[in-house]
């Protein structure tokens, strides 16, 4: 893990202690699926949690299945709040204890040209507006996770601008790799403004558990973006299901939730005698996938402690 000053040293730091941000420039490597499943997790084991959305595509509402919901604004306070710099307001999961979140959604297209605006007229400090705004409730959770949106720079630098700890997913794929590299680059550059953060782990994505030949690829290609001696690659890996990923994103569900429906729903042989189609069952990778997010959970959990624990 790098390095970085203490916390107290830039305004708010201290509220902003346990806010990580998940971003890679690439699309597609499993931000939002890592947001949702860590907040669910860490909420069921009792942490208050808050998941903050950048995205104006909002897969975090679908993923949680709040999308449409009463909670849902598709981003518009999120939008107010960074307008006008009144503090963020979050509101409850539905179904879930102890989550929290700050809805993103179509009312956020209009962000990028708003933070053009405030660049335009602030310089880069304008990228510590979210930080100015979430502050005031931050202490309020145990958590608080970043879900960025991929291939927008100015709200990857809000992100970063505001955040503790990075944590970047990114597929072993080329486009992947890609995509973390140019994060690095955004990385390097937010720590002029934010000199707090610092990278907290690389997440292998949707990639074969097996694979070690390719997995000291990525972790070659880490060290090498991010010029640190030692690779920041966790050990956990999140195993590739697509079904799963479907499974999820269409019940609102995350994958530890998955593995108890699919425990508890009918032998094959009775949904079959039933007519249910088997495309509506849950396929028993769940229990996998739902095992790889129980790792990633505690690892981090972990690495958050150590981290604390040498300040």
């Amino acid at each position: 893990m790098s390095t970085a000053p203490a916390t107290n040293e830039i305004p708010g730091a201290l509220a902003l202690a346990r806010v990580i941000a998940v971003a890679n420039d690439k699309g597609g490597v499993g931000k939002t699926s890592v947001t949702a499943n860590l907040g669910a997790l860490y909420a069921q084991a009792g942490y208050r949690v808050l998941l903050v959305d950048l995205n104006r595509q909002a897969n975090l509402s679908d993923d949680l299945g709040y999308r449409g919901a009463d909670i849902d604004d598709q981003g518009a306070g999120l939008l107010m709040s960074l307008m006008t710099g009144k503090v963020l307001q979050a509101v409850a999961v539905p179904g879930r204890p102890n989550l929290f979140v700050v809805p993103g959604g179509k009312h956020l297209t209009d962000l990028t040209g708003v933070m053009v605006g405030r660049v335009q007229n602030h310089g880069r400090e304008a990228m510590r507006l979210l930080a100015s705004v979430l502050a005031p409730i931050a202490g309020e959770y145990d958590l608080v996770i970043i879900d960025t949106p991929p291939e927008n720079t100015l709200l990857v630098d809000l992100a970063l601008g505001t955040a503790r700890w990075l944590l970047m997913p990114t597929r072993s794929d080329g486009g992947g790799l890609v995509g973390m590299q140019l994060l690095a680059e955004r990385y390097i550059i937010a720590r002029q403004i934010n000199p707090a953060l610092a990278l907290l782990g690389v997440v292998l994505f949707g990639t074969s558990r097996g694979a070690s030949a390719i997995h000291r690829d990525v972790r070659a290609k880490v060290e090498s973006a991010f010029g640190i001696g030692a690779s920041p690659v966790l050990t956990a890996i999140i195993g590739h299901s697509e079904r799963i990923a479907v499974d999820g994103r269409d019940r609102g569900r995350v994958a530890h939730e998955l593995e108890s429906d699919a425990a508890t729903q009918p032998a094959w042989w009775e949904s079959l005698r039933a007519g249910t189609p088997a495309a509506q069952r849950i396929a028993p990778t769940a229990a996998n996938v739902a095992e790889d997010y129980r790792q990633l959970g505690a690892e981090v959990l972990q690495l958050l402690a150590a981290a604390e624990g040498s300040a």
